[in-house]
């Protein structure tokens, strides 16, 4: 009986122990630029101890496109980047995919992670 209450209590502890959380910090509304290109950021948390933070690439899905990150200076988990939205638009949906290796036994292996869809809705002036 002890043994089966023990690994009910353990079961949520190593369910929770890889939990990985990304922020978006990305306003949702921004106001049109002559440029079309709006700002993202988002920040990434995590417990799991194998990831290889420097292997982390971070992209913004928009529909079947890809558009890069950057690091964000000074910060060691966080990143950024632009979204395109063509005139005319006043609302993009958008993710955050990053992909990443981590340690397992031999060699690394890859893993990614897809955010929920955010949007962007875009003001007039």
């Amino acid at each position: 009986m002890l043994k089966k209450l023990v690994s009910l209590i353990a079961l949520p502890l190593l369910l929770s122990g890889c939990a990985t959380t990304l922020t978006n910090l990305t306003p949702q509304r921004q106001e049109r630029n002559p440029n079309n290109l709006y700002p993202v950021e988002v920040a990434i948390s995590t417990r799991q101890q194998t990831m290889r933070w420097e292997s982390i690439h971070p992209q913004i899905v928009v529909g079947t496109d890809f558009y890069p990150m950057r690091p964000t200076q000074l910060m060691t988990n966080r990143w950024e980047g632009f979204v395109p939205v063509p005139a005319g638009t006043s609302l993009i949906r958008y993710r955050y995919k990053f992909n990443f290796d981590y340690n397992a036994f031999g060699k690394p292996k890859q893993d990614s992670l897809l955010s929920p869809e955010y949007t962007i809705r875009i003001l007039q002036k």
